[in-house]
């Protein structure tokens, strides 16, 4: 099994700036914002930051906090763009702008695995706003998006109107990932791809109860169920977990060994625009033919 990195490079409506002393400072449009960030251990390139807002993070370990606001910034949103996709940026109460920038390597990685292919079948698990399913939408995959957050699956399609593509053939479904790969399965569908990107703890729409150890070593073995010898990628992101790479990348191995094919496992990265270093945000396990 290889290991890889995966870097995402700053473009034009997204850079990490600076970062350090467990925090970073990035651009999102025309805004600035500050985040906890407590993989940045070393020092800034810079200690007189400036920006709009800062999320302050609260005495939890569930990721609460709150915003506080230097100066003004639409409460609604802005809308940013990355290729043809064009999508809405917000401050949530949960630290994040309503899309997740370090995935944009992944987004063309699965581009280019499906390159060619005539409207290949994909699914994104654990969706939320959408700009992976419609990054593959543009590109020609007829996409199956799968969040339980109908407020998550709501902006996604809202989404999708910004970006003028909602006459692309997308199924947005609001459920839990768990049943409806079941179901899946059941009906005998198959895919060409998947990309699942599962929390670490969440409540489907019936309060289904999801717990990320006990629960991925299933959904990954139901997903290889859906792929077959034809299909082309699955790619699982991990975030904020005391997990290896290795250990997810040897639990994609084993379920996907008797289909060929590559597996790799590494590490997903944003380039600062300050000094050029990385910093790593999530691991990840991908397998591929």
């Amino acid at each position: 099994m290889n290991l890889v990195t995966m870097t995402g490079e700053p473009w034009a409506d997204y850079g990490l700036i600076d970062s350090g002393h467990g925090r970073k400072l990035e651009r999102y449009g025309r805004f600035r914002f500050i985040r906890p960030e407590p993989q940045a251990m070393w020092a800034p390139a810079s200690e007189d930051w400036d920006a709009d807002a800062e999320f302050i993070p609260g005495s939890d370990e569930e990721g609460g906090g709150r915003w506080q606001f230097a100066r003004a910034v639409p409460q609604d949103g802005w809308p940013l763009r990355w290729r043809e996709v064009r999508f809405t940026a917000q401050n949530t109460p949960f630290r994040h702008l309503g899309f997740f920038p370090d995935m944009a390597p992944v987004w063309d990685w699965m581009r280019g695995r499906i390159e060619g292919m005539d409207a290949p079948e994909c699914m994104n698990l654990f969706g939320y706003t959408g700009v992976g399913t419609l990054a593959l939408a543009a590109a020609g995959a007829r996409v199956t998006h799968v969040d339980a957050s109908k407020k998550s699956v709501a902006e996604g399609k809202a989404n999708a109107a910004l970006s003028n593509m909602t006459d692309k053939p997308t199924r947005w479904m609001i459920d839990d990932a768990g049943k409806f790969v079941a179901r899946e399965i059941r009906r005998g569908r198959r895919y060409d791809g998947i990309i699942l990107d599962p929390p670490k703890w969440g409540r489907g729409p019936n309060g289904e109860v999801w717990k990320l150890e006990e629960g991925l070593p299933g959904l990954i073995a139901d997903c290889r169920q859906l792929l077959d010898a034809d299909s082309r990628f699955l790619f699982l992101t991990v975030y904020a977990v005391r997990m290896s790479a290795l250990a997810i990348g040897e639990l994609v191995r084993q379920h996907f060994a008797d289909l060929g094919g590559t597996v790799e496992a590494g590490e997903l990265t944003v380039r600062e625009e300050a000094r050029g270093l990385m910093l790593p945000t999530a691991i990840f396990a991908r397998w591929s033919r």
